[in-house]
């Protein structure tokens, strides 16, 4: 199997200007159409001041609504990537990304189960794709709160009230605007799930905000997140001493050192004198993804890798931590 990782081109050959800080870029894929679901995301890698920059961006449009294949990107102050994009990239240029992968996803519900979008800022990018595949391909009635700063940074304002208009009854836009309320409460957050306490829930944002969320719903309903980094790390698993080794194969480059109790495949290869792909090193992202040939390790977390991706050896490297014996990894 070839690496699902491998980056592909893509021309733009659209952009939308959203708000004053965020842009959608429409992307024509070279080589065919792009294979996805609604929620998923690309890894993008960008040349910056002579260095490659891997970055994950969510898509804003679903398969079963949109022809083409669109990424928001929200600009962010000091951010490379996200200012490159927004500063550089024009239509016509072509850009270099990943399939679409990820695991914050459309899962199956009975007929007439709510969903509930919580977004903050650019968040409500993958809650937006949700929001037009649960229109398009079920009867679920869907409700969305939607964070921002002010009106101006409002992201997809316009076609979230088409949306609306398109699906008249079965989708409600809540805008909380931090400028004019405060930032968001708990109190908020229950008042708009209601009577919908066994309703999924979707959550998108910054980090405090997916906290305040998630500590606030009433439950029992299930409760979906994505996270591109700042998550809590969870405890290490525990791992006995051996002699074993990890060997790491990057391009034409191979070492291979001893391994250390807890430690994960991606700083083995950081200690053997290696610069791997890394993120978000949550276990969200998969830039760091790589496949297992010899030997296996156990991940502490796996928001990013399907099952197939797994048992065709694929490996989180940033979670990944060797079992026993000796593990060869091959960057692909």
């Amino acid at each position: 199997m070839a690496s699902p990782a491998l980056f592909r081109r893509a021309t733009v050959v659209k952009i939308v200007q959203e708000t004053p800080d965020a842009r959608t870029f429409v992307l024509d894929p070279h080589d065919g159409p792009f294979a996805y679901q609604a929620g998923q995301f690309c890894v993008f890698r960008v040349r910056v001041d002579g260095k490659d920059l891997l970055r994950s961006y969510s898509m804003s449009s679903a398969p079963e609504t949109d022809a083409e294949l669109m990424t928001t990107v929200k600009r962010v102050p000091g951010g490379k990537v996200s200012n490159w994009l927004h500063d550089h990239v024009v239509e016509g240029d072509e850009l270099e990304l990943t399939q679409p992968r990820g695991l914050f996803c459309l899962r199956p519900a009975e007929t007439g189960t709510p969903l509930l979008g919580f977004s903050g800022g650019s968040g409500i990018t993958p809650i937006l794709s949700l929001a037009k595949s649960t229109l398009a391909t079920t009867a679920r009635p869907v409700r969305l709160l939607c964070a921002d700063r002010d009106r101006t940074s409002a992201i997809f304002d316009s076609a979230l009230m088409e949306l609306a208009a398109q699906y008249p009854g079965r989708l409600t836009v809540v805008r909380h605007l931090d400028a004019e309320r405060g930032l968001l409460n708990p109190d908020a957050v229950r008042e708009f799930v209601g009577s919908d306490i066994e309703a999924d829930a979707y959550v998108c944002g910054p980090e405090l905000f997916m906290e305040l969320v998630e500590s606030a719903l009433p439950g029992p309903g299930r409760v979906f997140i994505e996270r591109f980094g700042g998550a809590p790390k969870p405890p290490p698993v525990a791992r006995q001493v051996d002699e074993g080794t990890v060997t790491i194969v990057l391009g034409a480059r191979r070492a291979t050192v001893p391994k250390h109790p807890n430690e994960t495949l991606l700083q083995s290869a950081r200690r053997a004198g290696f610069t791997p792909p890394f993120s978000c090193e949550a276990g969200n992202c998969a830039t760091c993804m790589a496949r297992i040939t010899e030997g296996s390790a156990t991940m502490r977390v796996n928001d990013a890798l399907t099952e197939d991706e797994v048992t065709d050896g694929y490996v989180l490297t940033c979670q990944g931590v060797p079992d026993e014996g000796s593990v060869t990894v091959h960057y692909e």
